[in-house]
């Protein structure tokens, strides 16, 4: 059973998710929420917002970014150019500007910057900007709670040491293919990084990401002791 040391989880669709620590402190990791189609329709509005850790600046993960930070003023970490690009917006005091390997504390959360292979650029109005590269997020709640979200990324070898260097115990890892791993690749990424506790992402949102959770599930049988939580958007843990 997965102990979250009362830090609770809630997905919202494609990649987003909302983190919550005890003392009531939010972070949103790709803040899709507003525009997202998957977003049940009673958690579009976000009505507290202390962080966000963004993965990379595609259309689906950046999303709601600029409406939320003008609302709320959250801390925002993402990579330093995406951030260079978001200052120009007049979010000067908000960002957080990392680099993959770094490590920062934002409130009540402790994050690590990791690698992951994928793109990134900022749609500007039909205008392509260079966003740096795409990463990951190693993410420390009170009580030592770890989770690893992989964000777009192709399976690589260096995971095995994400795992072993931060133990996480609880990976988020994109299954749907085509732009991401698919399940044969995240089920060995689940090897590699040496996790028990497994959400799948980045799946179904568009009928191009054809990994299913049920390829991932016959990937990992053999895999003792691996819970794999199908969350619907919506679902907490």
């Amino acid at each position: 059973m997965l102990n979250t040391k009362g830090n609770r989880i809630t997905y919202l669709g494609h990649s987003t998710f909302s983190l919550t620590t005890p003392s009531g402190q939010v972070a949103l990791i790709d803040p899709w929420t507003m525009t997202n189609p998957w977003c049940p329709e009673e958690l579009r509005s976000v009505q507290r917002l202390d962080a966000i850790f963004l993965t990379h600046a595609h259309t689906d993960h950046l999303g709601d970014l600029l409406a939320l930070a003008k609302q709320h003023r959250p801390k925002i970490a993402a990579m330093f150019e995406t951030c260079l690009w978001i200052e120009s917006k007049g979010f000067t005091e908000e960002t957080c500007p990392m680099g993959k390997g770094g490590s920062q504390k934002i409130g009540d959360f402790e994050i690590t910057m990791t690698h992951a292979f994928h793109s990134n650029s900022i749609d500007d109005n039909g205008v392509r900007h260079y966003g740096g590269e795409p990463a990951g997020y190693v993410i420390r709640m009170p009580g030592g709670f770890t989770v690893y979200h992989a964000g777009d990324t192709a399976l690589f070898g260096d995971m095995k040491l994400i795992g072993e260097l931060y133990k996480p115990d609880l990976a988020m890892l994109p299954i749907g293919d085509r732009f991401t791993m698919g399940p044969r690749e995240a089920a060995y990424a689940i090897r590699l990084l040496g996790v028990k506790h497994v959400i799948p992402m980045h799946y179904a949102t568009f009928a191009f990401l054809t990994g299913t959770v049920e390829e991932l599930r016959k990937e990992t049988r053999k895999t003792k002791g691996l819970k794999i939580h199908a969350l619907k958007p919506g679902d907490k843990l």
